[in-house]
């Protein structure tokens, strides 16, 4: 889930050369120095968040003044709207370059085991096992396995002390903090709760299958990405509301618009929970729960969860399998139509360039 932690606002600490300064001056006697406060008091003077966000959230550093103003919100759309639209640009190219080469890949994959049979098989070979074992995968969890190892790669980061600040600005989100379009996507890679990380994979590995055969493997990358940056913009527009900027991260924002798509198609698919697999539920049942619940904790004010970004996650989800895919991904002929002759115009230059 999307984790939200609060920084701490200790007050400054005056510098003990402005107490010298502002001690009365007696002739050219020096002013005896102000007895400093004592560890143990100033450690009581700071309020120290609740010891559980320690485990879930990283410590954040101490929040910036004031309110910011509502038009910090415009870059976050445009970034988004241009994001969105780039991404399923680029995954229809992705898409044609894809079925341009399957030809080429299957006259290569035949070569590849003829000689396979031909060679003499070595016994325990590792790369065989792993070949098999990455062919023995369903298309949907091949293609989550790069993002499950994108996210591993990040949370190690989070692990390594000098990285903490570049981490904090770029990789946890917030409408308040310097950087606002680029932590859009990097958040929803980063985890820094093992148990947060571990919940969200684990989810969309078991959602892998079922979404990528009723999108395709690009259509999905393109709807994963798109879903994190919007359902982040979302809660850039629930903290200017509420006027609560705590930093945010984690990926529940995408994943809930995969589990809202496919709960949307399938509504009667069987669901179940890994604890407890003798509750079974159907899959239109569970996405009303959730959304009740993100809903209740956005009106209440839970700070536990970023509850705005999975309402915009699955309202997302829910609103592309139902119209977007229709509006989107279906009018992409006009796009792949102008590549496919860019390409072939390309192409025959090189050729004739090669002819003379």
């Amino acid at each position: 889930m999307a984790w939200r932690c609060w920084a701490r606002a200790a007050g400054p600490r005056p510098h003990r050369l402005a107490l010298l300064l502002l001690q009365p001056r007696r002739g050219f006697r020096r002013a005896r120095p102000r007895p400093e406060e004592p560890p143990a008091a100033a450690a009581e003077a700071r309020p120290v968040p609740p010891s559980p966000r320690r485990s879930l959230c990283p410590p954040s550093p101490t929040a910036a003044a004031g309110r910011p103003s509502p038009r910090r919100l415009v870059k976050p759309l445009l970034f988004a709207v241009g994001f969105t639209g780039s991404a399923f640009g680029s995954a229809a190219i992705w898409q044609y370059e894809s079925l341009k080469s399957r030809v080429q890949t299957y006259f290569e994959e035949a070569r590849a085991d003829w000689m396979d049979k031909v060679r003499p098989q070595k016994r325990g070979d590792f790369r065989k096992q792993i070949n098999s074992w990455w062919n023995n995968l369903t298309e949907g969890q091949r293609t989550v396995t790069g993002i499950i190892a994108a996210n591993v790669f990040v949370f190690c980061l989070w692990r390594l002390p000098g990285m903490r600040r570049i981490m904090f600005t770029y990789f946890t989100s917030n409408p308040s903090s310097r950087a606002l379009c680029s932590p859009m996507l990097l958040s929803t890679f980063s985890h820094f709760s093992l148990f947060h990380m571990a919940a969200n994979m684990y989810v969309l590995w078991s959602f892998s299958s079922s979404i990528v055969s009723l999108l395709g493997c690009e259509q999905f990358i393109a709807v994963y990405l798109s879903a994190g940056v919007i359902s982040t913009f979302v809660s850039y527009v629930a903290k200017m509301a509420t006027g609560r900027f705590e930093p945010s991260l984690g990926a529940s924002g995408a994943i809930m618009t995969v589990l809202a798509a496919v709960c949307t198609k399938m509504p009667e698919a069987k669901l179940a929970i890994i604890l407890l697999p003798m509750f079974t539920f159907t899959a239109g049942s569970a996405l009303k729960a959730i959304i009740a619940f993100d809903t209740a904790g956005l009106a209440l004010g839970w700070r536990l969860f970023d509850h705005a970004a999975h309402l915009g996650g699955a309202l997302f989800g829910m609103w592309y399998v139902t119209y977007g895919h229709e509006l989107i991904w279906k009018n992409r002929e006009p796009l792949v139509k102008a590549w496919h002759e860019m390409r072939t115009k390309n192409t025959g230059k090189g050729g004739g360039g090669r002819s003379n």
